[in-house]
């Protein structure tokens, strides 16, 4: 009896550390896979702080990433000094050349946002591109101007000097804010243009979408071109915008995504993405100054070829559900179908 009662005691520790040893194996499953450094674009930089630790808990792979602006994002990928680099404008071709085998590959979508500090404004400011295109020349100088007051007739608009802000590094918010502008104001588009830096004609300069932000956030009659995310975050007013159908629409995901709705239904090429003054058909609830942003991998990327072709491909599938919270916009599927396509092209 005493033998058999031994057994069976041998029998259940031996099933006890058979489970314990699978439950260890099945809590360890998750792949052990290494780091990767980024930097770049302070756009999206909201959404991916929240990629950070979720990437870490789904894949195992520890994203640094550092939001030092598009420019820099740019040249330090083409360097190789980084794994990944981020950027708001696709690279131009003389910076594919440079970048020697990239991919760019479009991972989030949101509008920029144009908040001010207007201190007792009874309501919220209308504007339209004519108007900030002015603003911007040094062509409109108060907020109590007759073109403000035309679009916003039940305001009390203060005799209040405008201090244009723009960003002072080289920024894919630029690209994108000087690409609206250039479409809409023939001036604009011929004394200025279109680049992810230019030379802005008046206002005060500042580094960074944090950086235009605090300039705002501290001085009276100020206005920026900067993310919806940092604007919610920093709980600024932001201007209602003046569509092509003559909706005043909101940087917010239903406005983001009607300016969508001129896309073709398959994506094979990064110019097909410009999405900045949608046409009128598009509907008065399209918000004109949207915009995609993207990540820059090397094609030929050694040992972290792996982890980025996992890392990104998160990031355009399961990333995008965190994106609505800070109004960036799931991308459409045909953005998704392109995406998918370049990421193949990541190889060791």
């Amino acid at each position: 009896m005493k033998r058999v009662l031994a057994l069976g005691v041998l029998v259940v520790a031996a099933v006890a550390t058979a489970a314990f040893a699978a439950q260890t194996q099945t809590a360890s499953a998750r792949p052990s896979a290494g780091s990767l450094v980024g930097t770049g674009a302070t756009f999206p930089f909201p959404l991916i702080s929240k990629w950070i630790p979720a990437v870490d808990e789904a894949l195992g792979i520890r994203i640094t990433y550092t939001p030092t602006g598009s420019g820099t994002g740019i040249a330090q990928i083409t360097a190789r000094t980084v794994d990944f680099g981020g950027s708001d404008a696709p690279l131009s071709p003389d910076q594919l050349t440079a970048c020697k085998g990239c991919v760019v590959i479009p991972w989030a979508l949101a509008g920029l946002s144009m908040p001010y500090n207007i201190p007792g404004l009874n309501g919220r400011l209308r504007l339209d591109g004519t108007t900030l295109a002015n603003i911007y020349l040094g062509t409109i100088t108060n907020w109590n101007s007759p073109f403000i007051k035309r679009l916003n007739p039940n305001l009390n608009l203060p005799d209040l000097r405008i201090t244009p802000v723009y960003r002072s590094d080289g920024s894919g918010s630029t690209y994108a804010f000087t690409g609206y502008l250039s479409e809409i104001s023939p001036q604009w588009k011929s004394k200025v243009g279109q680049n992810t830096t230019v030379n802005f004609p008046t206002g005060t300069g500042a580094r960074g979408s944090s950086g235009v932000a605090g300039v705002v956030k501290s001085t009276a009659g100020a206005i920026t071109y900067v993310d919806a995310a940092y604007s919610i975050t920093n709980k600024f007013q932001f201007a209602l915008l003046k569509n092509r159908a003559g909706g005043f629409a909101t940087p917010g995901v239903r406005g983001v995504t009607r300016a969508l709705c001129d896309l073709p239904a398959r994506v094979t090429s990064l110019s097909q993405l410009k999405i900045v003054d949608p046409p009128r058909k598009c509907g008065r609830l399209a918000y004109p100054l949207s915009t995609f942003t993207y990540v820059i991998v090397p094609t030929s990327s050694g040992d972290k070829a792996a982890d980025l072709r996992r890392f990104v491909y998160w990031a355009v599938t399961q990333g995008q559900k965190f994106g609505p919270p800070l109004f960036f916009v799931p991308l459409p599927k045909q953005v998704q179908g392109f995406a998918y396509r370049e990421i193949k092209k990541i190889q060791s």
